[in-house]
Order: C-alpha cells, then structure tokens, then sequence
C-alpha cells in the first residue's frame, strides 16, 4: 500500500479576523484551528504531515502540539507557491493530501472516502468539491456531458453557463506525489494576481494523460469545507463542532 502524506496550508493572516494571532490558530471547541485538520489527516492515515507557516510563524509551531514537519512561506504567492515551498516533503510514490489550515470542520471520515475513491480509479489528483445552494465567489467544478471532471474554473474568470454550476472547489485535494511534483514544476505566475494557483497544476496533469475525478459532498456534509475568515465564521464553527459534538455522544 502506498504511503499517504499531508500538506496543510497555514500561512496566511486572516486580515479580516480582526486580530494580531495568526488566523489557523483561533480556537473551535477549545483546539488551534489547524489542530483539527491535523486530526483528520491522520486519522485518514497520513500520518505524517507538513505545516506550511507563515505569518508569525512561530506562535503557530508553539500552537501546535501533533507530530508535523514545518515548512516556510516568506511570501504569501498563492496555493501553488504554499505547496512549491513543501516540495522538500514530497518523496516516495504515494499520494498527498493538500488541505487548508482554516477548515476545521473537515472530518477524517470525509478524507478517508477521497483518498479511497483516488486510489480506487488510479487517478492523478482527486478533488473534494461540494454541491450548494448558493456557489458564489467559488471555483466550479466544470463537467462534460457524461458528468467527466473537464476543469475548475474560477468565478471571475466563468461564463454566464458556468456560473450557474452548483458543484464548487473546496480547495482540499489528494494528488499522486509524482504527479504533483511535475506539474509544480510547470507552475507560473502570469496572471493579473501573479500568484502561483495550485488549481493549474490539475490542468497539467489531466493533460499528461492520467486521471482527474472530483467527490461532491451534500445536505450537511456542506460544512465539512467551511473555511473561516471572520470572527461570525468563527462562531458558526465552534456551533456546528459543538452541536457534532453532541450528535455523538
């Protein structure tokens, strides 16, 4: 069985959270942010995972009670760039999960049935996506007529039909190690944001040949991808974590 590794974005401020701590470090139900994503990958079997840190880097790591490797990103330059500056960590020829530092609702049940659907049909990058009732401001998951992942397309950049596509991006994903490690390879940042996206690298590799398949979650399954940005969006984790919480005891 090939190995599983992790890669967890945890960088950025969190501007709009209104506070000097760095954003992945604020508490749902007690535990750093991070701390809950960290969770979920090992128990989806990663067992070993890397923090990529930022912004008062430090105070992160000192957060952080697990098991993990730490990975610098001076500059903030977009998701590609996060994981570019973990490259270090990806070795063997297994798969990797990259995940967000500010979702804590993921849950290891969720990553455990992604990686198992990515290995199941051999594809080159699994994308977790989310089908909502309102996807505005998301990344939307395009599919052919067969309902065959095609691309991510990202709201500014959508047609009026691919605007209307419910199925969104949740910006967590398990790729094929080499996979990822080729296509970052080919990464660049000429764009108006000039940012390296980690989406392009799914572009990369659907047209190296190998396979590319995204997982929607539904009905509350929705919350699991909930990222936090504000001090409301805070709140509404702690309720949701607190009312799962209590759904299982």
């Amino acid at each position: 069985m090939s190995s599983l590794n992790a890669i967890i974005m945890a960088a950025g401020k969190g501007t709009r959270m209104h506070s000097d701590l760095p954003k992945c470090i604020h508490r749902v139900a007690g535990e750093p942010m991070v701390h809950h994503v960290i969770k979920a990958a090992k128990e989806a079997g990663a067992f070993d995972c890397c923090v990529v840190i930022g912004y008062k880097g430090n105070e992160v790591k000192n957060a952080i009670y697990d098991v993990v490797e730490f990975a610098e990103q001076e500059e903030q330059l977009g998701t590609g760039h996060a994981v570019m500056c973990a490259e270090k960590f990806l070795t063997g020829s297994g798969d990797t999960l990259i995940l967000c530092g500010d979702t804590p609702l993921i849950t290891g049940a969720t990553l455990t049935e992604l990686v198992e659907k990515h290995k199941r049909e051999s594809n080159g990058v699994t994308v977790l996506s989310a089908i909502l009732p309102d996807a505005t401001g998301y990344g939307r998951i395009i599919r052919d007529a067969a309902g065959t992942f095609t691309k991510i397309v990202e709201q500014k950049d959508a047609t009026e039909e691919e605007k209307a596509v419910t199925e969104i991006n949740s910006g967590m994903y398990v790729f094929n190690t080499e996979a990822l490690k080729a296509s970052l390879a080919l990464l660049q940042s000429d764009n108006a944001a000039g940012e390296y996206y980690l989406t392009d690298t799914i572009s990369f590799i659907k047209r190296a040949g190998l396979k590319v398949a995204a997982m929607p979650l539904s009905g509350d399954r929705i919350n699991e991808i909930r990222g936090v940005n504000t001090l409301e969006q805070l709140a509404e984790a702690e309720e949701i974590m607190h009312a799962r919480k209590a759904a299982e005891a």
